[in-house]
């Protein structure tokens, strides 16, 4: 092949036609290129493929450290969720116990707060609790309830209760038993059979009946004669008492000597528990 005057192989050299007269970078280039300029244009190719393959290279270890500074906002973009969002009780849903004072509540509320701020279902759901407890505790302060157990307790544990139930024990049910139909049949022939002067008989019944069986347990006339006196005389007075003060009259027991029955019945009680019961 000729071309101006020189010989060139096909298989040795290529025709480049350049673009306005340019290559590569601008600068001119003949239509015939020689064994030096081929070896720099070589390596001017080998320099712009490092040259992108670097930028490459910088591009993706700035998004690697991007993506490990923002962590989870770039790998994950679905916000946590609360776990108890549906659970009703306040306490259990803010991981708190019913004892927990008003800093420790405040406390928990802002570490949920702080860490379910992506997602307002659960931001809502962690302020509900948070305002239910916060009500229920001002209510609570407001109208104090009283502890019939603490009170109940209480009582028993005082010095007055513990004096009085001291001096009571169980008998054996044999005693049981006895003591309960003796004082059943006297309460019985009061209601069947009243007088005109009361349950008199009765009631004189009853208290020898009393100093008999404290006698038949305690083996001694002294001390189950002052205890019946005692026990009738006390639950004489208390039955009067809550005859007028607490006690309705009752439908089923009628007559002029109603109250005089009643009176009867609730001494017949307190002396059965006297009977029985008394040490």
């Amino acid at each position: 092949m000729t071309v101006s005057g020189v010989t060139g192989s096909p298989s040795r050299c290529c025709l480049r036609i350049p673009v306005n007269g340019l290559g590569l970078f601008g600068r001119p280039r003949s239509a015939f290129p020689t064994a030096g300029a081929a070896k720099a244009e070589l390596n001017l190719g080998r320099l712009d493929r490092c040259y992108w393959v670097g930028s490459v290279k910088r591009c993706n270890v700035k998004q690697s450290a991007m993506g490990a500074s923002y962590g989870d906002d770039m790998t994950n973009d679905q916000p946590v969720v609360f776990p108890r969002i549906h659970v009703r009780d306040p306490y259990k849903r803010l991981g708190i116990s019913r004892e927990a004072s008003e800093d420790e509540i405040q406390a928990a509320r802002n570490f949920l707060i702080h860490k379910y701020a992506g997602h307002k279902p659960s931001v809502d759901a962690i302020e509900a609790a948070h305002d239910k407890i916060i009500m229920q505790k001002f209510y609570d302060r407001k109208n104090p309830k009283i502890d019939i157990k603490k009170k109940v307790r209480e009582v028993k544990q005082s010095r007055f209760v513990l004096a009085v139930t001291s001096r009571f024990q169980t008998p054996s049910m044999l005693v049981i038993i006895k003591t309960s139909i003796a004082f059943l049949v006297l309460g019985i022939l009061t209601v069947l059979f009243p007088t005109e002067e009361g349950p008199t008989l009765q009631v004189a019944i009853s208290l020898m009946a009393t100093i008999y069986f404290i006698y038949d347990r305690l083996k001694s006339k002294i001390r189950a004669f002052l205890y019946g006196a005692g026990a009738f005389i006390f639950s004489w007075l208390l039955g009067t008492f809550l005859m007028v003060s607490v006690i309705p009259p009752l439908p089923f027991i009628k007559g002029l000597r109603s109250f005089e029955v009643t009176t009867s019945l609730i001494t017949y009680v307190l002396l059965w528990v006297s009977s029985t019961y008394l040490k």
